[in-house]
C-alpha cells in the first residue's frame, strides 16, 4: 500500500522505510533519461505497422543509466498518435520478453507527447493534485526520450494502471479491472456480457472472462428506483470515491473522461470490499482543453452539475444528480478540493515545474507548440491553429484558468454551504468543521477544541432557530434538532469564552 511501513532496527538505531513500486522513480521533481535502442532495420516503419497490430517491438531500453535488454516498446494513443507531428506517444513493457524485468518495481510505463498542451504541465499538475488528495490516479513525471541516440523530445512519463498499481492502491489485485473504452457510458444493454465487449476492455482475469460483476453493477445503477438507490448503490460501487472522481474532473474541467466523452477511466472490483473503485486515466487535456464545442469562457464557469447531453447516457451522473442527498455530497467534495485549488497554492508549483522543464522544452524540436507559446500559456490564454479545425482554437492559460474556475465554483457552491478559504469573515470569526453535512436526520456534530458558551442556528434570512439542544463531549459539539427544520441552508454559530465566534454553513435535507 502507499502507506509506508517503518521498521526500527534496535541494535543499529537505523530506520528502514519499506518502498512501494515506483516510489523512488516518482519521488522527486526531476527529469528522467529514457533511451530506446532498436536493432531492426527500418524500425520506424515497423513501429507504425505494430501500432496497427497493437504489438510490441523488441528494443533495449535504458532508464537513468540502467539497461534492460529485450524490452517491449510500441506506439500508443488515439488522437495523441494521430496528430500530424512526428512526436508519437509510447508504451514500455520491460517484462514483455523477460519475465519480471522491472525498473524500481515498475514493469510498464507510458510516455505521453503533450500534443495539445503548450505548457507540458497539465497532466503533471492534475495527477499530482489527485494523488495528494487520495484520489486513485497514476503518478506522473518527466522524461527526455532518445531513440537510437537521437533526442526525440520531452515527454511526461506516467505510471501504468495494472496489477502492480492495484496492489499498491487497494492491497489486492485479483479482482476484475475494466477500462471504460471506447464507449464506457455505464448504460444498460442487457444481461449478456457480450453486449458490452465493444464498450469496455477487461484488463485482468482475461482467461476467465467473467463480466457478471460489471453486469450486476450496471443493472443496479440503471434499474433500482431512485428512493432505494441511496442504499443499494454503495453495495456495488464506492460512491464516495466516485464523488471524488466526479468533483476532481469537474474542477479541472477534464472532459475527456467519463464526465464528458464517456471514456478514459478504469473501474476495479475490489475483492476486499466487493465494491467497484474509480481510477483516473489520461488527463492530458485537463484545464478545459477537451472542449466538446463549448467556448473556453463557458468551460471556465462550467456548472458543477454539468452532464453531457443526452444525460441518460451518463447514468452514474444523471441518477445521482437527481437526488438532493448526492447533489449536496458532490458539492461537499468539490468544496474540500477547492481549499487547495487556488493561485496562492498552485502558482508557485507551476513556476517551479516550468523552471524544471524549460531547457528541455526549448531543446525539443518535435513539440507541437513554440517556445513563446510555452511561456505565454503559463499565464494567459492563447489561440492556436485555425478555430474549428482539429487542434485549433483557444487554449486556457494555467494560472488564469485556476482563478476563473475557483471564483465560479465558489459562487455556484455558496448555496450548498461552501464558504471557501477566500471568504471574508468578520473580525473574531472563523469557519466551523461540521459533519455530516448535509444533515438528513435530527443530529449533527461540530468540531470544537474548547467548550462553547452558546450554540445558535440561523436560517438563511437571519432568523434564529430555537428548536435545538446542544451538548459538548469529546471535543465536539452535539447538536440535536428535536423539531424538523424545513430543508435549506442554515448557519451554525458557536461562541466561546474568549469572545471568538465560529460559524459554518450547513444543509438540512
Amino acid at each position: 500500500m502507499r502507506i509506508f511501513t517503518v521498521l526500527f532496527a534496535l541494535l543499529s538505531a537505523t530506520v528502514l522505510v519499506a518502498q512501494d513500486p515506483g516510489d523512488n522513480f516518482f519521488a522527486q521533481w526531476n527529469i528522467h533519461d529514457i533511451r530506446f535502442q532498436f536493432s531492426q532495420p527500418g524500425f520506424w516503419d515497423s513501429l507504425t505497422v505494430n501500432y496497427t497490430l497493437d504489438q510490441y517491438m523488441s528494443a533495449t531500453v535504458t532508464i537513468d543509466g540502467v539497461t534492460y535488454a529485450q524490452s517491449g516498446v510500441k506506439y500508443k494513443g488515439n488522437s495523441s498518435y494521430n496528430n500530424p507531428g512526428n512526436k508519437k506517444p509510447f508504451r514500455i513493457d520491460l517484462a514483455e520478453y523477460v519475465n519480471d524485468q522491472a525498473h524500481d518495481g515498475l514493469k510498464k510505463l507510458v510516455l505521453n507527447n503533450g500534443f495539445k498542451d503548450p505548457t507540458f504541465l497539465r497532466e503533471k499538475i492534475m495527477l499530482d493534485f489527485l494523488n495528494e488528495h487520495g484520489i486513485a490516479a497514476p503518478r506522473c513525471g518527466f522524461a527526455r526520450l532518445y531513440i537510437n541516440n537521437e533526442f526525440r523530445g520531452l515527454y511526461t512519463v506516467v505510471e501504468d494502471v495494472n496489477k502492480t498499481f492495484l496492489s499498491d492502491r487497494f492491497d489486492n489485485k485479483s479482482g476484475n479491472l475494466f477500462k471504460g473504452d471506447p464507449h464506457g457510458s455505464l448504460t444498460w444493454k442487457g444481461a449478456d456480457q457480450n453486449l458490452y465487449a465493444g464498450d469496455y476492455e477487461l484488463k485482468t482475469n482475461e482467461t476467465t472472462n467473467n463480466w457478471s460483476d460489471l453486469v450486476r453493477f450496471l443493472d443496479v445503477l440503471n434499474h433500482v428506483p431512485s428512493p432505494q438507490l441511496v442504499d443499494s448503490l454503495p453495495k456495488y460501487m464506492n460512491v464516495d470515491r466516485w464523488l471524488d472522481y466526479w468533483a476532481a474532473h469537474n474542477l479541472f474541467v477534464n472532459l475527456d473522461s467519463y464526465i464528458g466523452s464517456g471514456h478514459n477511466y478504469f473501474i476495479y472490483h475490489n475483492d476486499d470490499t466487493g465494491q467497484f473503485e474509480w481510477i483516473t486515466w489520461d488527463v492530458n487535456e485537463a484545464f478545459g482543453n477537451f472542449q466538446m464545442n463549448i467556448p473556453l469562457n463557458n468551460l471556465k464557469v462550467l456548472p458543477f452539475g454539468f452532464i453531457p447531453s443526452p444525460a441518460t447516457q451518463r447514468p452514474m451522473m444523471n441518477r445521482l444528480w437527481s437526488e438532493s442527498y448526492w447533489k449536496q455530497a458532490l458539492a461537499n467534495h468539490l468544496c474540500t478540493l477547492l481549499a487547495d485549488f487556488s493561485n496562492s497554492k498552485l502558482d508557485a508549483r507551476i513556476d517551479s515545474l516550468a523552471n524544471l522543464i524549460r531547457q528541455d522544452v526549448y531543446s525539443d524540436n518535435f513539440k507541437t507548440y513554440s517556445n513563446a507559446q510555452f511561456e505565454q500559456n503559463l499565464t494567459q490564454d492563447i489561440s492556436v491553429g485555425v478555430p474549428g479545425s482539429p487542434g485549433g482554437g483557444s487554449v486556457a492559460g494555467l494560472k488564469p484558468f485556476i482563478s476563473a474556475r475557483r471564483t465560479s465554483l465558489l459562487q455556484q457552491l455558496s448555496g450548498y454551504g461552501c464558504l471557501g478559504t477566500d471568504t471574508q469573515e468578520q473580525p473574531g470569526q472563523a469557519t466551523l468543521a461540521i459533519y455530516p453535512n448535509p444533515v438528513s436526520g435530527s443530529q449533527f456534530f461540530i468540531m470544537a477544541p474548547n467548550q462553547p458558551t452558546a450554540v445558535q442556528v440561523f436560517s438563511a434570512d437571519g432568523r434564529q432557530m430555537s428548536t435545538h439542544r446542544w451538548s459538548w463531549e469529546n471535543n465536539q459539539i452535539v447538536v440535536d434538532l428535536p423539531e424538523a427544520l424545513p430543508p435549506g441552508i442554515y448557519t451554525a454559530s458557536v461562541l466561546f469564552e474568549n469572545g471568538m465566534r465560529h460559524q459554518g454553513k450547513i444543509a438540512i435535507l
